[in-house]
């Protein structure tokens, strides 16, 4: 009788082992990206989607004022016409952590020119954050080397709360290498770089943008270096479109081993993109 019951363990734990492997290295695969990105407009004002479904679990708000126009209240700015729910967006499974973007422009060149005016709401906005888990700040003035004066922003970032981001693009294309130099004479060094991939705009190939991101991690360390995926694509007769699950995984495979974001989950992610990235991975949701 005894060994009659070894043989059925063995054989349980033999049929049993290869179901178990295969569901643990699918949910290793799960974990797609890091989070995503959320730049609130009145047409966005309440995002809703599945993006925990790829592992996202951070949410990089873009800014939480712009032009003036505040997305939460006490900041003394002129209150958007549709609030956020915060409580709400606290709670989602995709945002148990909150980067809390501060002041920005939605003219690049407006938000340089009125830097310092946009630290000084920042300031504001960091007092009065929207009732969220932070994990950190960001400064929504968009940085590149064709920006001369950029190590202005030097005092004012010293200046900003902790743990702070800055976004970097590379529009001159120099090279991540050139950049790292660059970025390491001036930008504070508490201060870390969320990396724009480039490919929502056809600048470069993923694998190019991974090797930017290794060389920014050389110079910088690899804990100050994150990578936004643009998750569009330029559509025929102008504006952008959502990037196709065959467009977007080659940057989710290339960023392995980065903390990756979605640009930007509530305009671009649907819910139809990430059953497809589900799909297309054949992952097991935890």
């Amino acid at each position: 009788m005894s060994s009659l019951i070894s043989v059925l363990v063995i054989a349980c734990c033999l049929a049993c082992a290869p179901v178990s492997a295969h569901a643990d290295a699918a949910r290793a695969r799960a974990h797609l990206v890091d989070g995503i990105v959320w730049q609130p407009d009145n047409a966005h004002a309440d995002p809703h989607g599945d993006w925990d479904r790829l592992g996202a679990h951070e949410l990089i708000v873009q800014w939480t004022s712009v032009d003036g126009i505040s997305f939460v209240p006490g900041a003394g700015l002129r209150a958007a016409a549709r609030m956020p729910d915060w409580e709400r967006i606290g709670q989602e499974p995709w945002a148990r952590d909150v980067i809390v973007g501060l002041a920005g422009r939605f003219d690049e060149a407006a938000a340089r020119a009125n830097a310092a005016q946009l630290f000084i709401e920042s300031m504001r906005l960091a007092e009065v954050h929207p009732p969220v888990h932070v994990t950190g700040y960001y400064f929504p003035v968009e940085i590149d080397p064709t920006w001369q004066n950029a190590s202005a922003l030097r005092t004012m970032l010293d200046a900003l709360p902790k743990p702070l981001w800055v976004s970097v693009y590379d529009r001159a294309n120099v090279g991540g290498a050139a950049i790292a130099e660059w970025l390491d004479q001036w930008l504070p060094r508490d201060v870390g770089v969320l990396l724009q991939d480039g490919c929502g705009v056809y600048a470069r190939e993923p694998r190019v943008a991974r090797e930017y991101a290794d060389q920014l991690a050389a110079k910088l360390g690899r804990h100050r270096v994150r990578i936004i995926a643009e998750a569009f694509r330029p559509q025929v007769g102008g504006g952008f479109r959502s990037a196709t699950v065959e467009e977007l995984k080659p940057q989710i495979d290339a960023y392995r081993g980065y903390r990756t974001y979605l640009f930007d989950g509530p305009h671009y992610v649907s819910a139809d993109v990430v059953q497809g990235l589900v799909d297309a991975y054949s992952f097991v949701r935890k």
